[in-house]
């Protein structure tokens, strides 16, 4: 199983979109290069003399998430002059090592863009989950510390459920080896920014400037000040800004990684001329997971299919985890 994106992105490659008999050719950086330098020394012993001449002025390259565009090949001291930051991408440091892609079908930048966009389209077919430990208030409560972007509090939708454990209904008589009981609470919606003052009599400010534009505050009923419930909230998947995050801090589970890796791999190949040996490569992969690809049905058309019987499954387990509420005479089961 991956546990950072970039992990995701990896497996994505090795499962989908490059099989072994159709890696493209491919170098290793000789020397480190910061974000501002033209000049790219390659790894000669890696290339015949054709893939090396493929190098030559025109030629896009890729290291990293970052594409180049070859000015110039020096075939003596293996260096190539480039132009960095092709095709809307970043340049940033290299180190020694990295990989070199050749004219890459499918770009490392377009791959992890395409993860990013998958895992934000699972909401609200599938939703990552929370339980967050709230103090029960008078009025309403805002959740988390103020100040701008302290916290991915306004990814929260909606409670599943609340407990609080105490051995009667008085402020701060919470006991451990009592019981739990149900506690209703409603999460509110606040408009983003939201000046509030706080328990101190001090005027504070929350804010968030990436995700969900909505800052969020709990109110709980039927239990006193003081007392300490435990909320588990329905949660949008957080948006990915880069590879080194984890999937936990996503919210994504390991039965999401396939269901986002065939999303991936069929927006990949929409409108695309797939090679023969990379069609064949993914019709094996399925008919692995006994869901065999008719030799009439596009790759892409099988790609959903798939992912839409990996998306039903996963459903099924979000729904005998967190049944949906049934009220029946005001009183709600859940």
């Amino acid at each position: 199983m991956s546990s950072t994106i970039g992990d995701l992105v990896d497996r994505t490659f090795r499962e989908y979109l490059e099989p072994m008999d159709d890696i493209v050719s491919y170098t290793t950086l000789e020397t480190g290069v910061d974000a501002s330098a033209t000049s790219i020394q390659f790894n000669g012993d890696l290339l015949s003399i054709e893939e090396e001449d493929a190098l030559d002025a025109g030629t896009i390259i890729e290291i990293g998430q970052e594409l180049m565009l070859c000015r110039d090949l020096n075939s003596v001291n293996n260096t190539i002059t480039v132009t960095r930051g092709a095709r809307g991408t970043t340049a940033v440091a290299h180190t020694a090592g990295a990989l070199i892609k050749i004219s890459p079908p499918f770009p490392r930048k377009n791959v992890f863009d395409a993860v990013c966009d998958q895992i934000k389209n699972m909401y609200p077919t599938l939703f990552a989950t929370e339980t967050k430990t709230v103090t029960a208030a008078v009025g309403y409560e805002i959740l988390g510390d103020h100040g701008a972007d302290s916290d991915n509090n306004n990814y929260l939708v909606a409670p599943l459920a609340a407990i609080s454990q105490y051995t009667d209904f008085s402020a701060g008589s919470d006991s451990t080896g009592i019981r739990f009981q149900g506690v209703q609470v409603e999460l509110i919606d606040l408009p983003n920014p939201f000046t509030y003052v706080d328990s101190d009599g001090v005027s504070r400010t929350k804010s968030y400037t990436t995700g969900p534009q909505v800052v969020h505050a709990i109110q709980t009923y039927n239990i006193l000040q003081g007392h300490t419930v435990y909320v588990t909230f329905k949660k949008k998947f957080i948006d990915p800004t880069a590879e080194t995050d984890t999937l936990a801090t996503i919210g994504l589970e390991d039965e999401y990684e396939p269901i986002v890796m065939a999303g991936v791999a069929a927006q990949m190949m929409s409108g695309r001329d797939i090679p023969t040996a990379t069609a064949d490569y993914i019709t094996d992969q399925m008919s692995v997971q006994n869901f065999p690809v008719d030799s009439a049905t596009r790759i892409r058309n099988s790609l959903l299919s798939y992912q839409r019987a990996l998306i039903a499954q996963a459903r099924k387990d979000l729904r005998a985890r967190y049944p949906e509420p049934v009220t029946i005479n005001s009183i709600s089961y859940g």
